[in-house]
Formats: structure tokens, sequence, C-alpha cells
């Protein structure tokens, strides 16, 4: 198993960015001691970046800052051009579709038949969840406080209002706030406590575990903050200021926010979501969540994926299923591959 296989593990080739992937040694040291047809690779794929190459043109677009009036311009230029065809090409080629006996697991919230289509080699499965009990949180105000990891850089930019917000309600939580950047906003008598540098992973899920509130970042931590359960916040970053300002990689809370009003979630709820991804209301959506108002007070249980094919819907239980049938033939891994990949399709 190798993140990005196409990238990690593919072997060098005689073109532009052809170089070999930092582990093509050990993947070839396997292929030739149990022969390529014995071994299958696992390619995990960035989660819930399941977009054709038409959208994931829009979305870069979007992200270096094209307005949105002027999207649909550029991408008709793009496509007029080639560079819609040429971003297809490289997908593929970097992605290592051409290999038989690499499965290419994207894990999302959400199946999407447009991005079946376009890339038929691609399994979309539902979440890899991370390996720890699925329990009730603490409710807000009781144990462990708040706890925030500040992955972003421009999380540092709405920590005021964060601190604005708490410092709104009485006896607000005290938010442990973890990050691997320098913090200069240093705020005195802040509810804030910066913890910087590395920090034990035993004594960091033991505050994750038993805080009133996640606030959250990525996949990984959206996805462990889903799987204890509880309130939680969504902010992957942003870019821009006023009304340039944009999300940076939004799709896992896009995805989210689906399958949560697909699950009657609170419609306060999920707009409170939105805007904070957004880095908008920041202070009064973090006071709301203190003060335990509307959809805070009781908040609802991670809501079910959507649409994945019979058995596909928890990365985890596919793995260990290609595991078992990998045995059961005897190795012939481009059989269990392609067989995978069809009974991935709805």
């Amino acid at each position: 198993m190798a993140p990005a296989w196409g990238i990690t593990g593919a072997p060098g080739r005689e073109e532009p960015f052809g170089r070999a992937g930092p582990w093509a040694r050990e993947v070839a040291d396997l292929e030739r001691a149990y022969g390529p047809g014995r071994i299958a690779h696992v390619s995990l794929e960035e989660f819930g970046r399941t977009l054709t190459s038409t959208e994931e043109t829009l979305e870069r677009f979007r992200e270096g800052g094209v307005r949105a009036r002027q999207l649909r311009p550029r991408l008709a230029a793009a496509e007029a051009t080639g560079e819609v065809a040429a971003y297809d090409l490289a997908y593929r080629r970097f992605r290592g579709f051409d290999r038989p006996n690499v499965l290419h697991l994207f894990a999302a919230f959400l199946y999407r038949r447009r991005f079946a289509a376009a890339f038929p080699e691609a399994v979309q499965t539902g979440p890899l969840w991370p390996d720890r009990p699925r329990r009730a949180s603490a409710r807000p105000g009781g144990e462990g406080g708040w706890v925030w990891y500040a992955s972003p850089a421009s999380a540092e930019a709405i920590a005021p209002e964060v601190d604005a917000g708490l410092r709104t309600v009485d006896r607000p939580p005290r938010v442990v706030v973890r990050t691997p950047r320098p913090w200069a906003a240093r705020t005195p008598g802040s509810v804030l406590r910066v913890t910087g540098g590395p920090l034990p992973a035993a004594a960091w899920g033991t505050r994750f575990r038993r805080a009133s509130l996640r606030l959250v970042t990525g996949s990984r931590s959206l996805l462990e903050a889903l799987a204890i359960g509880g309130p939680f916040l969504y902010f992957n970053g942003v870019l821009g200021r006023g009304a340039a300002r944009r999300r940076h990689r939004p799709e896992k809370i896009v995805a989210f926010l689906e399958i949560a009003r697909r699950a009657d979630w609170p419609a306060e709820l999920l707009r409170d979501l939105r805007e904070f991804s957004r880095g908008q209301r920041v202070a009064e959506i973090v006071a709301r969540a203190a003060r335990r108002e509307a959809g805070w007070g009781r908040f609802p249980r991670a809501p079910p994926v959507r649409g994945f094919a019979s058995g596909f819907g928890d990365a985890g239980e596919v793995l260990v299923r290609i595991a078992r049938e990998l045995g059961a033939a005897g190795g012939a891994a481009d059989e269990v591959v392609a067989r995978t990949r069809a009974r991935s399709h709805r």
C-alpha cells in the first residue's frame, strides 16, 4: 500500500517528469521476487478528491483566484487549447491507471458517477476510518474543553474571531490549539492555549477524545472527529481577502454537508458548518456552539455515506476483502484488481 502509487511507487520513464517514485525500488524488488501477477499494489488516493478533469480545471482556476463570472470563459478557453485534455492524459499517466495490478482506492463520503465514468479504473469507497473506538464525546462545557488542530496557515487569521466569540459566553471553554507553524497572534487573557512543536500522540489523542468540541481540518482529523462523535467545526484554510476570499480544497466539507443534508441535519447547523469553513461569521458561530444553541445543543450522529456499491462503504473492509481474495486466488492479482474495479461501480 502506498499513497498515490503512480507518483510514489511507479518505475521511471524516459519522458518529462518521468523520474521513478521514491519507493520504485521496493516495488521492483517485490515483483522480481514473486512475479507481478502475484503482487497487488494498493494506491491510497487523496480523500474526497473525486473530480473529473473538467471539474479539476475549474477548481484549479477558482482556487487560483479567477472570479466566479470568469470561470466559464476560462474553462472554454482551456478546452479549446487542449489544456483539459492534457490534464486528463497526465492524470491517467501519473496515477498509473494503466497498471492492471494496481488498485486505486478513492475514499470519500459520496460516490460520484461522473468520476466513475471518466476514470473507470478508480475504485470509489467510503472512508478509511481511524482505528479508535467510536463513542459519544463529552458535552459542551464538560471535561477537556475544546481542541483545535490549526494546520492551515490562515488558521491564525481567524483566531482572534474564535477568541472573541468565546469571550461572549459565560465560563468559556479553554481551547488547546495544536499547530505546526509559528503562531504570532497572542492576545492577553485569551482562552486559546497554543501548543507548538511535537506533542506525544497519546497525550493529543486523550485531549481529542475528551474535548467537548473539536475544530478540525483536512481529512484525517475530520474523520477522527466523526468517528468519536459530538460537535465539531471544520476549517481547511482560506486564500485571498474580502470579496476575493475563497476556501482551500473545500470538497471534503462540501460532500459531508451533502450527506448531512440528506440525513436531515438541522438547516441552521448546516449553515454554521458551511460558513465557518469559509471563514465567515466565525465569532457568532463559535458563540452559538459554546452556548449550545439550535442544533449545537443536540448534535446529530455522523450521517451515513452515500451511493457506494454494496460492500464498498468502508475502505478498511474493502482492503481486507481484497487481501483474502488475493490469497484464495493463489495470487492472481490482475484478476482480483479487475473484479474489484468492476464491482465498485453501481
